[in-house]
């Protein structure tokens, strides 16, 4: 008589796992947010992570908290860069506030969802810390236009990300934010020289 074959079944790993599923919840929420907007369905980030949305809420019990933990990461990023000494680090932080709020404008979204709802969230405040440390050291070494101020700096990223959400077709964005910088210059297409 011929054995039936069996699947191998999955086994439960537990707490050892917890590690690994929220760097996949994570990485799953990264890339669900940014392909699908803020209000992506939860289940849809927990099948993309491959875990049950037990897990997901296990980790994360709200939406706020899953877009949070991945904005933070994207924060600091942008603090490692605001960390650098030299002039040229506004421009980097600056560069790479655009490429994430092109690429994860979800996250802004989350960001003033935040403010509205949490009175406590520092994310805007730390944001506004690195410009008010990076942007004067561009300005001594006359990199970006002394009269720019950093609620200047605020105000463009603001319009980037309203260029971002209002483009109608998702193929010309990063177009459309590149004729946005230049039209900001000196503002921001300075420091990319």
């Amino acid at each position: 008589m011929a054995r039936a074959k069996t699947m191998p079944c999955r086994v439960n790993r537990g707490p050892a796992a917890a590690s690994e599923n929220r760097r996949s919840i994570l990485d799953a929420a990264r890339r669900l947010f940014t392909e699908r907007g803020y209000h992506v369905p939860l289940s849809a980030i927990a099948k993309y992570a491959g875990v049950g949305q037990g897990v997901l809420y296990r980790h994360f019990p709200t939406r706020l908290d899953l877009a949070f933990a991945v904005f933070e990461e994207n924060l600091e990023q942008l603090e490692t860069i605001g960390a650098e000494p030299d002039a040229g680090a506004f421009g980097r932080l600056w560069d790479r506030l655009v490429a994430l709020t092109v690429d994860s404008a979800a996250f802004v979204e989350m960001a003033v969802d935040a403010r509205r709802s949490l009175p406590g969230y520092t994310g805007g405040r730390r944001l506004q810390a690195l410009i008010e440390v990076t942007l004067p050291r561009a300005q001594r070494a006359g990199l970006i236009d002394a009269r720019i101020t950093v609620d200047d700096v605020l105000l463009a990223h603001r319009m980037i990300y309203g260029v971002v959400v209002t483009e109608v077709e998702p193929a010309g964005v990063r177009a459309a934010v590149q004729r946005a910088l230049r039209l900001l210059d000196p503002a921001t297409t300075a420091v990319r020289d």
